[in-house]
């Protein structure tokens, strides 16, 4: 039994049932985890507490921060990615997402936090009257203690939590605070609890049996993780598509890896980019190495660029083939899994795009930074494969397609918030704007 299209979990006592036959009763249920969540607040706080007996509890006040946090201080994430082993699918994802939630509602219940102003940056070292409201703003989701000094200077333990608060944002942790730090901090506390919940029921709606091993690709976080044993083995970064070439939310199994791939070119991409490019200068084709070929037969013909009229209609029935090189769009290598929307995994030739925050620049398909890593770990269970020969393989330049000795099952899926190993609650811009289309409400109403 799945979660209602329109689940409550406030008001009403519902039984409801998870992926995996967890039974969660209704709104008694949530009150005992809230109950249990409050303990562990209490238990951080207790030495704050005995000093402020006589104060009523004020949570500006209080140092205290996440209370799902491995650490009392803000932390602030260096690494490309995470290197926690814990998957974000499944029952390790999914208990710590509802505790977020819920503590994002005792957040509401406090107050929330106030809007920021919005106007010129703010630099570390910096005095502005809008840094009390960012320190407040900070403590209320654990990202920074809260501490003594002149609230209207931006000072190291403000500038540790602002990339601390960039960090698990998806932003650049630079510590300047900007216009889309600024949006991201003004993001309303109901708006939260409603990602949160969005999210709750996405990973809710997965197969309950993932495999021993398999592929996790968060199409809006725009990483992948490795999981074997209930332990992530690796992680990367991932380029996913553009809003207008959209990653499409699928669960297959991979069955094939080829190297040195050809790259046949999809029909809407070669209507929208390659035959333009073509019809300026047919030349381009042979720079890149696109063959064109007469039709998507067993034996089509190999026909000249130049012959080609590439503004009659005709162009956009003709098969365009990307020769396997330095310059091809697959890079030197392509993870296959059955699909109706001709996506697959792949490596890249523009491998500086994966250095930003902010990476939806394919036309569907999954770019994997360095991605002979996962397929050396997608063939290691494959007689004769480990990494030098994936590395020697594609050395050779040779064609070669290499079937798993079992498929892997592979889940793209698209989460906007999740919460990481180490406690941290993570948010992502809804860049396809698919949250909305999600039927559920919070907890609160």
């Amino acid at each position: 039994e799945k979660l209602p299209d329109d689940f409550q979990t406030a008001g009403a006592d519902v039984n409801y049932s998870g992926a995996w036959g967890h039974e969660r009763q209704g709104a008694a249920w949530l009150n005992a985890l809230a109950f249990v969540f409050l303990c562990a607040v209490s238990f951080l706080t207790a030495p704050l507490k005995a000093e402020a007996a006589d104060q009523a509890f004020d949570p500006w006040k209080l140092q205290w921060v996440d209370p799902w946090a491995t650490s009392s201080q803000a932390e602030v994430v260096e690494s490309r990615v995470s290197r926690s082993t814990i998957p974000t699918l499944g029952d390790a994802g999914f208990w710590p997402l509802l505790r977020a939630m819920s503590m994002y509602e005792q957040i509401q219940e406090w107050g929330g936090w106030e809007p920021i102003p919005q106007g010129e940056k703010i630099e570390k070292g910096m005095r502005d009257a809008r840094l009390a409201l960012i320190r407040k703003r900070l403590v209320a989701t654990g990202d920074l203690a809260a501490s003594g000094g002149d609230p209207n200077i931006y000072d190291e333990s403000v500038f540790d939590a602002v990339r601390r608060f960039q960090s698990r944002h998806g932003l650049t942790p630079d510590g300047i605070i900007g216009a889309r730090t600024l949006a991201a901090m003004n993001v309303p506390v109901e708006t939260r609890i409603k990602q949160l919940a969005v999210n709750l029921k996405r990973l809710n709606e997965q197969s309950a049996s993932l495999g021993r091993r398999y592929v996790f690709v968060n199409i809006a976080g725009q990483e992948v993780e490795a999981v074997s044993d209930g332990r992530v083995e690796l992680r990367r970064r991932v380029i996913v598509g553009k809003t207008d070439r959209q990653t499409p939310e699928y669960e297959s199994k991979i069955t094939f890896i080829a190297f040195n791939p050809y790259w046949n070119v999809p029909q809407s991409i070669a209507k929208k980019d390659i035959i333009p490019k073509a019809r300026r200068d047919p030349g381009y084709l042979k720079r890149m190495g696109i063959r064109v070929l007469s039709d998507y037969g067993p034996n089509p013909r190999e026909l000249n660029p130049y012959n080609v009229d590439w503004s009659s209609a005709s162009a956009e029935r003709l098969r365009l083939r990307q020769d396997p090189s330095r310059r091809n769009s697959l890079g030197t290598v392509k993870i296959h899994f059955p699909n109706p929307h001709a996506v697959y995994l792949h490596d890249t030739p523009s491998k500086s795009l994966f250095g930003r925050n902010a990476r939806a620049y394919s036309s569907g398909c999954v770019r994997v930074d360095k991605v002979h890593d996962l397929v050396a770990w997608l063939l290691k269970e494959t007689d004769g494969w480990d990494r030098r020969k994936v590395d020697s393989t594609v050395a050779s330049g040779n064609r070669m397609d290499v079937a798993l000795g079992e498929p892997v099952p592979v889940y793209l899926l698209y989460l906007t918030a999740w919460v990481s190993a180490d406690g941290v609650v993570n948010f992502r811009d809804d860049i396809y704007s698919l949250d909305k289309r999600v039927r559920t409400t919070s907890l609160t109403q």
